[in-house]
This record gives C-alpha cells, sequence and structure tokens, in this order.
C-alpha cells in the first residue's frame, strides 16, 4: 500500500499542492508515495478521510483551518496562540495539528521587508478574517509592526471595505490579501480597495498564486507598489510540513 498525504479544503482544483509534492518525491526518489487532493463541501466529512489507514499526513486550506481543531486529538502551542491548523501529523490514533503558515509567511515576506520597505512607523492591513489571517497577524506582531483587520461585515475589532480611503492608505503602506478573492478561475475578482489612492511607497502581499498575478497585484504594479504572490510561502510551508511528517520524534 502506498503512503498516502494530501490536501484538506473546499473548492481547492485550483491548488498546486499535488503538483509540488509529486515533483519533490521523484526528485528526492521518494517511492511508494503520493499526494491526493481532498476536496470536501463540510467539515464533517473528514472522518472519511481520516478513516484511511494510508494516510500519514496533511495540509489544510481554506475553510477549514480553523474548524478542523475539534476533529484533532492534539494541537501545537502555535495553533493554541493563533487557533488555525494547516498540518496534520497522522501516528496511529493520534491527529496533531501544526501551523507552517507562520514560518512560511515570516521567511517570505522579510525578504522584502528588510530590501524595499523603510521599517519606520509601517502599519499593515490584512484582508480578511480566516484562518490563515491569524497567522499573518501572529506574524506582524512579532515582526513589530501594528495592523488592522478588513472585513466584508461590520465589527468593532475590525474594519470594512468601506472604511478605506486615501488618509488610510497613507498610514497603512502594506496591505495583505488572505481572501480566495482572484484565484483561478475567478481572475476578475478582486478586494474592493480605493487602488488610484495606491503609489510606489506600498507593499502589496497576495497569499493566492493562482494565477502568478491576480487582478489585486496588477492593480497595485499599475501604480507602482511593490508586489508579491503567494507562491513562496506555499513552498517553504510545505516543505515544514515533510520535515514535520517524517520527523519520528513528534
Amino acid at each position: 500500500m502506498k503512503i498516502l498525504y494530501g490536501l484538506i479544503g473546499k473548492d481547492i482544483k485550483y491548488s498546486f499542492s499535488r503538483k509540488f509534492f509529486l515533483e519533490k518525491f521523484k526528485k528526492e526518489s521518494i517511492i511508494n508515495t503520493d499526494y491526493k487532493i481532498f476536496d470536501i463541501p463540510k467539515i464533517e466529512n473528514i472522518w472519511f478521510i481520516f478513516k484511511n489507514t494510508c494516510l500519514k499526513g496533511c495540509n489544510v486550506t481554506i475553510p477549514y483551518k480553523t474548524s478542523i481543531i475539534p476533529f484533532l486529538t492534539k494541537v501545537m502551542p502555535e495553533v493554541k496562540s493563533i487557533g488555525s491548523v494547516n498540518v496534520v501529523k497522522i501516528n496511529d490514533q493520534h491527529r496533531t495539528g501544526f501551523n507552517t503558515d507562520i514560518l512560511g509567511f515570516e521567511y517570505s515576506f522579510k525578504k522584502d521587508l528588510n530590501q524595499f520597505i523603510n521599517r519606520k512607523n509601517l502599519k499593515a492591513l490584512i484582508l480578511g478574517t480566516g484562518g490563515v489571517s491569524k497567522a499573518i497577524s501572529f506574524v506582524l506582531k512579532q515582526l513589530q509592526i501594528p495592523y488592522q483587520y478588513v472585513s466584508r461585515k461590520k465589527n468593532m475589532d475590525f474594519l470594512v471595505y468601506e472604511d478605506i480611503n486615501q488618509n488610510l492608505l497613507k498610514e497603512y503602506k502594506i496591505i495583505i490579501n488572505c481572501t480566495p478573492l482572484g484565484t483561478y478561475p475567478n481572475v476578475h475578482a478582486c478586494p474592493s480597495l480605493p487602488y488610484q489612492y495606491v503609489s510606489n511607497k506600498h507593499y502589496f502581499y497576495d497569499l493566492v498564486y493562482n494565477p502568478n498575478k491576480t487582478l489585486f497585484l496588477k492593480k497595485a504594479e499599475e501604480k507602482g507598489a511593490l508586489i508579491k504572490n503567494g507562491l513562496e510561502m506555499l513552498h517553504i510551508q510545505a516543505d515544514e510540513s515533510w520535515k514535520i511528517w517524517q520527523n519520528h520524534e513528534i
């Protein structure tokens, strides 16, 4: 029987994860191992996936990074801090939740931060309030970068898209898209922002990586902003996932 890993999510046919791992297996001569996409309509369907005795680990993506937690037997400290899981290690009857989005975003984000941006008085807008946004805010907190969440729904703790104006964009130079807006095949969608006020002093980071350049990034680039997609973050967090799955001590 093949050892199995996979990605759990909803409407995730766009994902590059299977391609990434199959190429890794081939390059590193890892045999008798497969990686599958588990596209499930609701989180409760996860029990059918967990029943597969060949499954040794999985990645987790939108929209289940938070809702998967009750289905796990244990979570690591970083998960307790942020309430989001993107990696599950399966060992006998134990299902342990980890978060490698933190490292993936931090390593990817800091490269450009150090190279291009004056660190003084930096502030960030986090678009979206789902599971992955919690990992992003965790990293920003560590880097001592103040941030505000932006949501579609009114909430005392969040801004809404209607709040974003010229003055706000002068104050917040980093804009991070944690929503699936613009993901293939819906490439003509993007977060509702006043892009006319974006400048070459802004840094737009999109966690979406398919397409390579979303409408969100295209609009920002047209105004001279530094842009980056989520592909490097995907690769880093995937490599970190593999290390977890292969570590017999955890």
